[in-house]
């Protein structure tokens, strides 16, 4: 592949991305997109066949996102600064993606290999990861947390994160979103941790929520 359409091919995925969560995806089409990187229908469709390939592409990079930064360190013991980094980052990523989780049931409906993918994400990748981690904080002593709550709890902690800029643009419709808006996002998921947090862990842990707004 040379340079140039290397080149070509990154930019359509990173103007793409930005065009469908300014806009939303279902009112950009393939012109549009064309039109915005000053390049011909033509030369977009060397690259993609279609908007959904183009889809694809930003959804592959939303997972290397989450499962390169949500990893678990390898070389030290993690902390309780980890779980506030990890939700940080969490956020962080939907804010980048946002426009997947604006009407993802009609995303995935329009394009076959992206619900397949996603699906198998989120029920196996993303919750071993969750699980990972709830296991080490268990192990450190900063919660405590039945085997058996690890799931449920997970997925409510998903919930909120996933859907959190879609709610925070219906509770709040005069004000714009933006990045800090997963601040207040942040506080909620703490909140839903709160009930687990061991004694001795209490009052650190209440330090680094009173960093984010209510």
């Amino acid at each position: 592949m040379s340079r140039t359409r290397i080149k070509t091919y990154d930019r359509i995925i990173q103007e793409s991305l930005k065009l469908f969560n300014e806009q939303g995806e279902r009112s950009i089409t393939t012109n549009h997109i064309a039109a915005h990187l000053g390049i011909s229908p033509g030369n977009l469709y060397y690259h993609f066949r279609n908007k959904e390939e183009i889809v694809y592409q930003i959804f592959l990079q939303y997972r290397d996102f989450i499962n390169q930064r949500l990893a678990a360190p390898n070389n030290r013991t993690m902390t309780v600064d980890d779980l506030v980094n990890y939700l940080d980052t969490a956020f962080q990523a939907m804010w980048q993606f946002r426009f997947m989780f604006y009407d993802l049931p009609g995303l995935l409906a329009r394009n076959p290999q992206l619900q397949s993918e996603y699906h198998q994400f989120v029920n196996t990748d993303l919750q071993n990861l969750l699980a990972r981690h709830f296991e080490e904080f268990i192990r450190l002593g900063l919660l405590k947390m039945e085997q058996e709550d690890i799931g449920p709890v997970g997925t409510n902690i998903w919930l909120v994160v996933k859907f959190w800029f879609a709610f925070e643009q219906t509770s709040r419709p005069k004000a714009p979103i933006t990045e800090l808006s997963g601040y207040r996002g942040v506080r909620q998921v703490l909140a839903l941790l709160k009930p687990f947090v061991q004694p001795q862990f209490v009052a650190a842990y209440q330090m680094l929520a009173d960093r984010y707004p209510c």
